[in-house]
Order: C-alpha cells, then structure tokens, then sequence
C-alpha cells in the first residue's frame, strides 16, 4: 500500500503539471439570428449551432414574444447537412415586435445546457422578459439535490455488487452465507431503484422543472428519445439479468464448466452496467472518447471490486461463521486489493487529465476542487488499507510479542470500518463530479 501511496502521490503531481484542455459540455456556437439582432421581416426559422452533434431533442427551441405566446410552429429539426445544427420553424403570420428565443439542450453527458437570446423585428425597442429568461436558465434545487443523491445511491449498488468478485476469488466458502448474498439483493435493488428514479428525474431536470413534473409524459418522452434514457432503461436490463445469474453463479456444487459459463456472463452484464454509467458521464465529452472512457470503466470497476470486497469483509469480520478461519481470506483479499487500488490510481489520472479543461481549473472551479478532495479521499482511505494490509500480515505469521491474533483481528475490524466509511464518502465525491461541469 505505500507503493500505491507513493504512485497516486507521483500521479497527482503529474495531473498538476500536464493538465491539458478538452471538451465540457454542448455549447451553442452561434444563432441565426443573432442575440439582439434587429429584423425588417420575421425570418422562416431560428437555427441555433452546437459545439457537438446532440441530435434532435424534441422540444430544445422555443420562440416565445412578450406576452409568452409561442411563436415557433415546430418540430425541432436539422436545417441542413450540419449535424450540429439545429432549428425550429416560425409561424408565417410572426407580426413586428420583440421576441425571445429559449434553447434547453441535453449534453452527451446527460448534463442540461440552457439559455436565452432575444431578437426584434420591425423598428420598435428590443425587449427581453425576465420572467422567460428564469425559467429558461433555472435549475429546481430540489430536483438537482434529488439527481445527485439518486446517483450516489447507484454508485453504491454497483459497490455492493462488486462484492461477486469478493465472495468468488476470496471467500467461497461464503457463497451460501446468506447475509452475503443479501448484500448482492441489495446491491441490485439499490441500482434498479436509482436508475427508475434517475428516469423519471431527467426531464424535470433537463426543462429547469420542478418535482412536480416527474410524472409529465411529455418529459419521459424526451428522455426516453435521448442517449440518455436509453442507456438507463439498458441498465435496468442488465440489473435483471444479473439478479438471474447471481443466485445460479454462488450455487454450490455446480460443475467447474457451467459455474465458468456463469461467472463469464455475469462479467459480460457487469461490464454492461458499468458501460452505462461510463457512457452518461464526462467521460464522452472527450474528443478521444475511447480513451476517457475506457479509464473510467476501468476507475469504476476498480473501485466496485475494491470497496465491495470490503464491506463483504467488514460483514465476516464482525459477524464471522462458526469455525470459519478469516485469515487466509483477508490474506487473498488483500492482494486483490492492491491490486485495484493501482488500476484505480492510474485510470483516475488519465480520466482527470483528460476532462480538466485548464490547470488552474484544479482550484479555481468547483469541478477541481472536488477531483482534489476525491485525490484526498483516496490517499487517506490507502493510509487505511496499509494498516489493514499490515494486520493481514501479523495474521499470516507470528504475531507481535505481547499481541495476540485476537488483538490483531480486533485492528483489522477497525481498520476495515473505516475503510468503508471512506469509500462511502469518496462515492459521495464522485457523485458531485458527475453532476459538475468540467470548468465549473
């Protein structure tokens, strides 16, 4: 573990030194007509230009005058062969006055970017609302503190399912413990549950609406048109599928070639719904989005087997069966943990590295401070694992004259509490990136 202190300290000082610029998210390029163009006729359409290719949003374009009347005749579509480009046509009967464009897009990372522009026709003043221009560039405060809680909690049923591998590689003997497997049934609840709520909040979310508005069909129809949504109804998916291979997976007594057959179609849909997350998130902002988001599904899975492992540890080590000897699997546990926690490291560099918009972005921007305060979270949860790895040790060998095994397992409790106490915090840190943009 102090090897692994080392490498993220050696990685954290190279994020300081070569953080380089990429991609946040859609951002309107340009507008016909222009913010505070003035007309001498009503044009047929208003086209606004993005700075990445979001598709059709139904919906994203609004043309509205004075009174709040609806200008535009609809649909939104592509003027022309620029997928970047998008309109919506006006109607013909548009008379002289001022009118106020509102534009509410939905990024690759499933992030809502609003806003306003005005124009006039005809000769009279240029006139904007206010009251058009808040709902337009408002986020609910209680539909976004709803957003980011529902995807910590998703975060931590993938880490409660990541505790498969613990009982698989480390552990099978706790394979038919029950408390084990409830910890997998919860797991899978818990994201099924976060990803139906997830859903449901998007709309509201992406329009600036309040929470009333979960139910409205039209906005669950906007989500359901976007990559966003359909990623998620993938992930309830592949959450079902693995609700069926788990129980057949930690079945006892199977024959070696059909518990393979299992453990490699439970691999499969795991990496199916950590997909979903890698591909809704910053990670596809990235011009080279293989490389963002390979990083982060490796970040991710790291961190499910390594945090997972521990809780599944944290229930033997209290709650140990009877005549069950835990030494030798804290011992396998370990390596597997040092494991992780390098490929954890590693793809956290690379992912910050590429999604940082600028250097001074790391403590100027809200988004930086938080990679900073996860850098932090992580360096204290390794100093953690090290005394947790040092107990594992004394418990292989001789213990410590004056210490007995019992006085060390007693250590190992502890540290393996703290250790998931801080995972769940470090959970709640990622939760907030993925709901900050990038240089804000």
């Amino acid at each position: 573990m102090k090897r692994a202190l080392a490498l993220l300290a050696f990685l954290a000082g190279w994020l300081l030194l070569s953080a380089t610029p990429a991609s946040a998210h859609v951002e309107v390029v340009s507008s016909t007509p222009g913010d505070g163009a003035r007309l001498s006729a009503a044009p047929p359409a208003v086209s606004v230009t993005l700075s990445e290719n979001i598709g059709i949003q139904p919906g994203s374009i609004k043309v509205v005058d004075l009174a709040g009347n609806q200008v535009d005749a609809g649909p939104v579509f592509q003027p022309g062969e620029d997928p970047e480009q998008v309109a919506v046509k006006l109607r013909p009967d548009v008379p002289d006055g001022s009118y106020l464009v509102e534009y509410a897009f939905v990024s690759a990372d499933s992030h809502p970017v609003r806003g306003t522009f005005a124009f006039v026709v005809g000769t009279g003043p240029l006139v904007t609302s206010a009251g058009a221009v808040s709902a337009a560039t408002g986020t609910d405060g209680v539909v976004d503190a709803a957003s980011t809680s529902v995807r910590w909690l998703a975060y931590l049923g993938v880490v409660l399912l990541g505790g498969a591998a613990f009982l698989v590689l480390c552990r099978p003997a706790g394979r038919t413990d029950r408390r084990a497997r409830r910890l997998l049934t919860a797991g899978a609840g818990l994201v099924a549950a976060a990803t139906v709520a997830a859903f449901v909040l998007q709309g509201p979310y992406a329009a600036g609406r309040g929470i009333g508005a979960v139910s409205d069909t039209g906005l669950l129809a906007d989500t359901l048109r976007v990559a966003y949504g359909k990623l998620l109804l993938l992930r309830l998916a592949a959450v079902a599928v693995l609700v069926f291979l788990l129980p057949r997976l930690l079945r006892p007594g199977q024959p070696d070639k059909l518990r393979a057959r299992y453990e490699n179609l439970t691999m499969v849909t795991g990496f199916v719904v950590l997909l979903t997350f890698s591909a809704t998130g910053h990670p596809v902002t990235d011009p080279v989005m293989f490389v963002s988001v390979t990083a982060d599904l490796v970040h991710f899975g790291a961190i499910a087997v390594w945090a997972g492992g521990l809780v599944q540890l944290a229930l033997c080590l209290y709650r140990p069966a009877p005549g069950e000897d835990l030494v030798p699997v804290a011992a396998r546990f370990s390596r597997i943990a040092a494991g992780a926690v390098t490929a954890v490291a590693i793809s956290g560099a690379v992912l910050a590295l590429r999604i940082m918009p600028t250097l001074s972005a790391l403590w100027t921007t809200e988004f930086g401070l938080l990679v900073l305060l996860k850098i932090a979270g992580l360096a204290a949860l390794l100093a953690v694992a090290s005394r947790s790895r040092a107990a594992v040790r004394r418990s292989v060998g001789e213990p410590p004259e004056g210490t007995t095994k019992t006085v060390t397992l007693r250590r190992l409790r502890g540290a393996v509490a703290v250790e998931v106490l801080l995972s769940v915090v470090v959970l709640a840190l990622a939760a907030l990136l993925t709901v900050t943009p990038p240089g804000g």
